[in-house]
């Protein structure tokens, strides 16, 4: 026995040592990430005791998507959020609308209360499953849609495929195609890799992630936005709209003009994300022969948030103007 030990040499010694160490730093991370994939899931299954959908879960061919709609009224206000944005963030805007016209706020596949969904996360297939959603809902038009940011350009290929359902838009501070530089991608079928949604997927965002800025602003009764915010099919979802942006673009680029349809361009005065936004939401204007450019005054990009007056002013004016066109 004592001469096993003294022909084992030191840098032998040391190399198992190291084996050793490193087989318990293993099995200390996988420890680590067992913990931390239950406590996520634990969490998430509190969340959704506790923060039920406000409105219903539809069937839009094998998954579901979540609508929310309030007030009575034609026409009815359809409105798409922005990228990796959902409903929750439309409290102020909504409340205040219902009290003119029925209006509608929805989950993107993905996000908020709605399930994943299928790949590509583009304009096209937005804009195929809102009408899909609004269908299978019972909730008939004729509709006026409301786009913010990204969710402009998903209005835009709503209006070009279902045209004769829609009487009129709203393009809040909308992503101009123009601005999207990069070239469409290959949609693909399976899902891009996301290290947010990996870490969310062992509750390390639930840990570290936290919204002082954005939770004082939210509209009353919005306690789910960040619990909705932090789960994995969040993050993912959001990469995967962001991988689309570029086919997006392109799909929004090809409607050129809704003819005279009544259009709406709510512009953030505030909003410094690129040097020229001004000129091109200028642009915007140019889809329709009958368009007017409003434009909030205190606030950025967020103008649901920051400014709700405003967007509620543009959409309850857009209703009048199709509810006097609609009576001559």
């Amino acid at each position: 026995m004592n001469t096993q030990n003294r022909n084992t040499s030191p840098a032998k010694r040391k190399g198992g040592g190291c084996l050793i160490w490193l087989g318990r730093m293993m099995l200390a991370l996988m420890g680590l990430a067992l913990v931390g994939f239950i406590y996520e899931s634990l969490a998430e299954a509190a969340d959704e005791k506790a923060y039920p959908p406000p409105g219903q879960l539809v069937d839009v061919g094998g998954y579901r998507l979540h609508i929310n709609c309030t007030g009575t009224g034609s026409p009815t206000v359809i409105i798409d959020a922005g990228l990796g944005d959902w409903s929750t963030t439309w409290g102020f805007v909504q409340g205040e609308v219902a009290k003119t016209t029925r209006v509608c706020t929805y989950d993107r596949a993905g996000l908020g209360w709605s399930d994943a969904g299928p790949l590509p996360r583009d304009a096209a297939q937005h804009a195929k499953e809102l009408h899909t959603l609004l269908h299978n809902a019972q909730i008939p038009g004729p509709y006026v849609m409301v786009g913010h940011s990204l969710g402009g350009l998903n209005v835009r290929v709503f209006v070009q495929d279902y045209s004769s359902e829609v009487l009129g838009v709203i393009l809040v501070d909308s992503t101009n195609p123009k601005q999207i530089t990069q070239s469409p991608t290959v949609a693909t079928q399976s899902q891009p890799f996301s290290w947010n949604a990996l870490l969310a997927r062992f509750g390390v965002a639930r840990l570290l992630v936290k919204l002082p800025v954005l939770a004082p602003a939210m509209p009353p009764g919005q306690e789910a936005y960040y619990p909705l915010y932090i789960r994995p099919e969040s993050f993912q979802t959001e990469a995967n709209e962001y991988g689309g942006v570029p086919a997006s673009a392109a799909q929004a680029s090809a409607v050129e003009t809704f003819g005279d349809l009544p259009l709406i361009v709510l512009t953030a005065k505030l909003n410094f994300q690129l040097p020229n936004w001004q000129e091109l939401q200028a642009e915007l204007p140019q889809l329709s022969s009958n368009s007017q450019q409003l434009f909030a005054e205190n606030s950025g990009h967020n103008i649901q948030i920051e400014e709700p007056e405003a967007v509620i002013a543009a959409i309850v004016k857009m209703v009048e103007l199709v509810r006097q066109s609609t009576e001559e």
